[in-house]
């Protein structure tokens, strides 16, 4: 059996694709840098990351883009001996407008070199590229409308691209539209009908999967007479809500599984801390030319059957430390929206050790020191140690449990005018920042600090310790649950992360050393939040 979700934390609109035996998935990475995560599976089952598709400045530029801003919807292809990849950078996510830009990158090997971007357009996002089998290429992306009066998802656009000249082609065409939130399309083509598999109802509760078909690719389409494939929207019980965002894939023995995006709520507050995940369904076609899940009704499982006749392919267990002794960082790790560099962070100043330099603080959009890992389960403990010596009190650094500018919480080094170098918790609560004081302690005989985040469910428990031996609980339990898409008042559409940061204010000079970064699962994977 497949276990869902087979990509756990923050892991949303996949885009799947299968080339021979091998099966690949692409996620969305907003303001995260690298852009655009590449998973391998040989069983649907089994995952590994096999690397990132956006590198480099010149294919991903987020200098300045908001909290959830940056790269959304990837859409991954295989045609004509190469890989494609569709991904669009949104800019400005006020309303009424969304400045975004379209772009396509190609590759001879999922593993990169990734070519330069080209642009496409700036009509709409989550934009894909269908290759039809008589060799033409079409691009479909949902259309932004900003005037008022008018519904911001205004349908469904298509027009050809060229792939010698590297443009489109011919004017744009609306092939749908419906009174809906209506995002995501993608086109597939299978027993002479060409589908529309879409995403509707938003991204959070109400979120769905429905599909139209046609017998020409300009349309016009015919709408499913079951309105949903796919949603947890009626089923609040369900372990995995918020369905939906999907795209298709064929196994060679011809069976049909559905990628999807969804969430799994922690309870009282009903947030998911793990952000968006990735699912699979299996699917069947229908006697008269529909898509239905394989056990009947629209609930996503969370359990489903693996292919017919394939052989179960596990990959290495990836380890929950990081020694920091090789010469590069482990790529699980991301940056907030610029590539990690030597200018900031280096492995190589003292073997053994990572050596953050201090920069921007943690509310900027710019320049951040920070480095952190997806949050991948309910019930865990993330764990480092430190040396460092501010002298001033903009200097900061320590373990950053992350959703965004806007709201994190850190437990920090930094240096008081009176009692020295002391330890505490700052945090920012949906914008509002706080320092807990009396949670404040002076540690300038502490050479080393060993910081402690412990995380279950809805509770933040930070601890720290000189020694890494006797530890002692820093602050109060602080609500973890706020970490999460489903608290503030700002859009939100990533997933919660922990890392190391560091700050300098004053000079941008004062560097932090961290000997080790450990996330540990404390039960088992893939648990379902209890009630």
């Amino acid at each position: 059996m497949i276990r869902n979700p087979i990509l756990p934390g923050f892991h949303p609109d996949p885009s799947i694709v299968r080339v021979g035996d091998d099966y690949y998935i692409a996620n969305s990475t907003f303001e995260w840098f690298p852009g655009v995560p590449i998973y391998h599976s040989r069983d649907l089952e089994h995952w590994r990351l096999a690397g990132h598709s956006l590198t480099r400045r010149s294919q991903l530029n987020l200098d300045g883009v908001a909290d959830s801003a940056g790269l959304w919807a990837p859409s991954l292809s295989y045609a004509d001996g190469r890989f494609y990849l569709i991904y669009t950078i949104v800019r400005t996510i006020d309303p009424p407008v969304k400045d975004l830009r379209n772009y396509l990158i190609t590759a001879e090997n999922i593993a990169g070199p990734w070519s330069e971007p080209v642009y496409l357009n700036s009509s709409g996002f989550d934009a894909s590229l269908f290759h039809d089998d008589d060799g033409r290429k079409w691009l479909v992306n949902m259309q932004w409308d900003f005037r008022k009066g008018r519904p911001r998802f205004a349908g469904i656009v298509l027009q050809e691209y060229h792939a010698e000249r590297r443009t489109l082609v011919g004017a744009p065409q609306t092939i749908l539209t419906k009174p809906l939130l209506l995002e995501g399309p993608n086109l597939y083509k299978f027993n002479g009908y060409y589908y529309l598999m879409l995403a509707e109802g938003g991204t959070g509760w109400n979120h769905g999967i429905s599909m139209a078909r046609s017998r020409a690719i300009t349309g016009p389409y015919e709408l499913d007479p079951q309105p949903l494939v796919l949603t947890s929207r009626k089923n609040p019980g369900l372990a995995l809500q918020k369905a939906g965002h999907g795209e298709l894939v064929q196994t060679p023995a011809g069976e049909w599984y559905l990628a999807h995006l969804c969430s799994r709520p922690i309870y009282p507050e009903r947030r998911c801390i793990l952000g968006r995940e990735t699912a699979l369904q299996r699917v069947v076609w229908t006697t008269d030319g529909w898509l239905r899940l394989e056990n009947g009704g629209t609930d996503p499982q969370v359990e489903v059957a693996s292919p017919r006749g394939a052989s179960r392919t596990p990959w290495p267990p990836q380890p929950n430390r990081d020694d920091f002794t090789n010469n590069t960082l482990d790529p699980r790790f991301c940056s907030l929206r610029v590539p990690i560099d030597s200018s900031w962070l280096t492995l190589n100043k003292r073997p053994g050790w990572l050596t953050l330099r201090g920069r921007d603080s943690l509310y900027s959009r710019f320049d951040q020191s920070l480095v952190a890992r997806r949050l991948e389960t309910f019930h865990c403990t993330a764990q480092t140690c430190m040396e460092f010596e501010p002298t001033h009190f903009s200097q900061m650094a320590g373990l950053v449990c992350w959703y965004e500018r806007r709201t994190h919480y850190y437990l920090r080094v930094t240096h008081d005018d009176v009692r020295g170098k002391v330890l505490g918790i700052i945090l920012s609560d949906d914008g509002k920042y706080d320092e807990l004081l009396d949670s404040q302690i002076a540690i300038n005989d502490w050479r080393q600090c060993h910081l402690r985040a412990v995380i279950d469910e809805d509770r933040l428990d930070f601890y720290a310790s000189p020694d890494g031996q006797e530890w002692r609980k820093i602050g109060p339990t602080l609500d973890a649950s706020k970490l999460s898409d489903d608290y503030g008042q700002s859009l939100r559409f990533t997933g919660a992360f922990i890392g190391l940061c560091a700050q300098d204010l004053n000079s941008a000079s004062a560097a932090a050393d961290f000997d080790y970064f450990e996330i540990t699962p404390n039960h088992p994977e893939n648990e379902v939040a209890s009630k």
